[in-house]
């Protein structure tokens, strides 16, 4: 996997950027919680509880184009779906309203620009069409933030399966840290920041 180092401020800035337009907010607690959830889902093979199943395979799809698959593992690999699937079961009635109403748009969309019926059908190239087109939505907005969410969180709580979302941003996750702590904290030392 070729190394790419992103600083710890830039990261946490883009994240941060991620939440703005999102109708879901989470606290750190409320992300481990999910994570817990979802790594029990997916170790134990269950069905979704909150998504059906063409809603989670389109919002995997989503997810995908988000975080894609290239030369590293991308959101797919990364188990999101089951991360976004216990988010959304967690009493966000009204969020999952927004989403499945922002889905059924842009699954008529698919259907008006394509002709197909389901948007994980299309090719990334119709995907990506799409997606540039409702990138400043809130239900687009919503689903990014939970795409990096779950993409990022920890790896024993279910997000972040493999450490994939830790390998895309060169973290090495390791019981204890000592001076310098890492480059971001020489690179922010540096510009006197």
């Amino acid at each position: 996997m070729t190394q790419f180092h992103l600083s710890r401020r830039a990261f946490l800035g883009s994240v941060k950027n991620a939440a703005r337009g999102s109708t879901i907010l989470l606290t750190m607690p409320m992300i481990l919680a999910a994570c817990n959830r979802a790594e029990q889902a997916r170790l134990s093979g269950e069905e979704f509880q909150t998504l059906s199943e063409e809603e989670a395979n389109e919002f995997d799809a989503i997810a995908a184009r988000i975080i894609p698959t290239d030369d590293t593992p991308g959101a797919a690999e990364a188990g999101v779906i089951y991360f976004m699937d216990n988010v959304l079961g967690d009493n966000r009635e009204e969020e999952l309203f927004l989403l499945r109403s922002g889905l059924r748009e842009l699954q008529t969309a698919v259907a008006l620009e394509f002709g197909g019926a389901y948007f994980h059908q299309l090719d990334a190239s119709q995907q990506d069409q799409l997606l540039t087109q409702i990138e400043n939505s809130t239900f687009f907005s919503t689903l990014r933030f939970l795409t990096l969410a779950g993409m990022f969180s920890l790896p024993e709580h279910g997000g972040n399966r493999d450490n994939i979302g830790y390998e895309l941003i060169g973290y090495a996750s390791q019981g204890a840290w000592t001076a310098p702590y890492g480059f971001y904290d020489a690179d922010y030392a540096e510009k006197g920041e």
